[in-house]
């Protein structure tokens, strides 16, 4: 059974003058313990679609199913990881962690024992009593990644969450998410710009359009895990890279053209 399954979603913001159409007819699916990215031009709509699976936004027709209920609608059903690491600066990195548990209803108490037994598996021993403004961007991705982790919700969406690191430290973090998810193999949905990214991380990617968005392609990706960094430089690695370079750079140039 899918964890996530989107059908027919189709989404339109009104404006004085006019209705636009972000999203059209998307149709995708996140199965158990399934790692699957979203990639596509900037504003096709992608951070709509978070919006719309985590009830924020009611989709203008379609709907949201987990776990085989349709959920369009409602709140609080997932884990989210925004663009930015978006802590608390007056909380502790442990009470920063603990929030998504305290949230959902778990004993403050709990929920910073949780957090104190894995901050030190994420690298991050030493500072629980430490405020955020004290760690690096990529730590505090850690902190941000760990508080979606810990979360109950059994499905994290993950909004392009390295796309402010810088290269390096973006690398490392990826080798770091994709250690901690086989560790737990929760259900992910990722959105990013990133092609290399997506390969690496992924088991399969939706590449999105230009807006109104719609699906140009499903890929699977064929690796093996627990995934090396050195697949990177498989000639099947590479000609993904660059089948999913085509299809964006012939979308650019169709919506250029308009």
């Amino acid at each position: 059974m899918s964890k996530l399954k989107l059908t027919g979603i189709h989404h339109a913001f009104r404006s004085k003058k006019s209705n636009v159409s972000v999203l059209a007819d998307i149709d995708l699916h996140v199965d158990q313990g399934e790692f699957v990215s979203i990639i596509g031009p900037s504003g096709s709509g992608k951070s709509t679609l978070f919006h719309i699976i985590g009830g924020l936004v009611q989709p203008t027709s379609g709907d949201v199913w987990l776990d085989g209920e349709n959920v369009t609608g409602q709140k609080g059903l997932i884990s989210y990881m925004p663009q930015q690491p978006a802590l608390f600066p007056w909380r502790s990195i442990e009470e920063n962690v603990a929030l998504g548990n305290e949230v959902a209803g778990a004993s403050r108490s709990t929920a910073i024992a949780k957090a104190r037994e894995w901050l030190p598996k994420v690298g991050l021993g030493g500072y629980e009593r430490e405020l955020p403004h004290v760690l690096s961007g990529g730590m505090q991705q850690r902190v941000s990644f760990l508080r979606a982790l810990l979360s109950p919700q059994e499905l994290m969406c993950l909004d392009e969450p390295f796309g402010s690191l810088d290269a390096l430290t973006r690398l490392d973090m990826q080798a770091w998410l994709i250690n901690i998810w086989e560790q737990n193999k929760r259900s992910i949905l990722f959105v990013t710009h990133s092609i290399e990214e997506a390969l690496f991380l992924s088991d399969r990617i939706y590449v999105f359009s230009n807006k109104p968005a719609t699906i140009l392609e499903e890929v699977k990706v064929p690796f093996a895990r627990p995934r090396r960094e050195d697949v990177q430089q498989d000639p099947t690695f590479l000609a993904l890279r660059q089948h999913i370079q085509g299809l964006l750079r012939r979308e650019k140039t169709s919506y250029a053209g308009h």
